[in-house]
């Protein structure tokens, strides 16, 4: 035993802070579920199940041969891929390739950009009431200080307590409510933030799945972020490839936006060693090459997420946002708390995340993901039907 404690010093204490791992706390739960005559379905985590398209396993396999090390900053095939996905996929105009850093995941991203970006103690980074629980760890990390607001909200001066705001994270469509915000919501955000002199990091990762809205508009959009010379300044739009090209074990994924900004996080990675693989590298540019492919998985996704809303609904549940994104938003119309909700699904073999993995005001719901096979999907909805009788 080495004594090591995370009380030991200013940098363990910060880690010694973290919440608990939210997955780790419905244990008792998953095994409830799996011990379902049928097994579980686990509709608790947006992880793929689908194939990775060929195309980007071809990439992967042509590029295997890499005895050298790869570019932090990203093959050129790559920030033009990428460069051209967000001029097709999210409206940005004039991006130049130099300003997209390819990352691993979009989930190191989230958790390291406050610490690369200098920030510390006296440090506030905005994030939504409902939200994605890697923002509050990353400021935590950095040694910064998490403030939570409502959509189009802004920190009240008692919030701030003489902190500055740094950093404020967007979540369009939002993990976990699927909620997409529009224009005008966006561009306050941005005006607000640049007036602070705070930078924007818009998470984007599930903007390819619209399901209810006529569109996701993003971050780099001109009619949120403005035309002309210096529009991208301050913004930075994170994104993946794990839930659009099921690449989750790739572990691909691109920041892009503001191009100093860029290039700060890029001098800070060389440093620090956070290089994405050269042959995911490769498989990362032939997926934001193919635009075929997502719209084919897409509509895998709304297969399922028709199914499964039509089974929660039909049990008698309350299905509420969800007009972009992985996940079915729930709860019950009986009071019921999302963890007891969590529980009786978990007694028919169906395993959900509770609402309070995302915020203290979120624990009246329940997140249903779509990631599970057709198969599986229509066990999930047998067993609701049996739940409702």
């Amino acid at each position: 035993m080495s004594g090591w404690s995370a009380r030991a010093g200013g940098g363990a204490s910060r880690t010694g802070s973290l919440p608990d791992f939210p997955w780790d706390t419905i244990r008792e739960a998953a095994q409830r579920a799996r011990s379902h005559p049928g097994g579980i379905v686990d509709l608790s985590v947006g992880t793929p199940v689908d194939p990775t398209p060929e195309v980007v396993q071809r990439a992967l396999r042509e590029a295997a041969d890499a005895p050298g090390y790869p570019q932090t900053a990203g093959t050129p095939a790559l920030r033009e891929a990428a460069a051209g996905w967000a001029e097709r996929s999210r409206g940005a105009v004039g991006l130049d390739p130099a300003s997209v850093l390819p990352t691993v995941g979009s989930k190191e991203l989230v958790a390291w950009l406050p610490t690369q970006l200098g920030l510390g103690p006296g440090d506030v980074v905005v994030i939504p009431d409902v939200a994605y629980p890697t923002y509050d760890v990353g400021a935590r990390l950095a040694g910064a200080r998490a403030v939570a607001v409502p959509p189009g909200g802004w920190p009240t001066d008692e919030q701030l307590a003489g902190d500055r705001v740094r950093l404020v994270w967007l979540n369009s469509p939002s993990n976990p409510t699927g909620a997409v915000a529009g224009v005008e919501e966006l561009r306050a955000a941005v005006e607000r933030a640049r007036a602070e002199g705070a930078v924007v990091a818009s998470d984007e990762c599930y903007a390819e799945l619209a399901w209810d809205v006529p569109e996701v508009p993003s971050v780099l959009d001109p009619r949120v972020c403005g035309t002309g010379p210096g529009s991208h300044d301050g913004l930075l739009l994170v994104t993946s490839l794990s839930k659009r090209s099921n690449l989750a074990g790739y572990r691909g994924g691109v920041v892009l936006g503001d191009r100093e900004l860029v290039a700060h996080l890029l001098s800070v990675r060389k440093h620090a060693g956070m290089i994405v693989p050269a042959p995911v590298q490769a498989a990362v540019a032939a997926a934001f090459s193919d635009d075929e492919h997502v719209a084919v998985q897409r509509e895998r996704y709304r297969a399922r997420r028709a199914v499964l809303r039509a089974a929660l609904e039909g049990a008698g549940l309350v299905v509420e946002h969800s007009e972009a994104g992985l996940y079915l938003w729930t709860r019950s119309t009986d009071g019921s708390s999302g963890r007891e909700l969590l529980d009786r699904l978990a007694g028919v073999g169906v395993l959900v995340a509770p609402g309070d993995f995302y915020g203290p005001s979120a624990g009246d719901h329940t997140r249903v993901a779509l990631t599970a096979s057709d198969e599986r999907v229509a066990a999930a909805a047998a067993r609701l039907d049996q739940l409702a009788r």
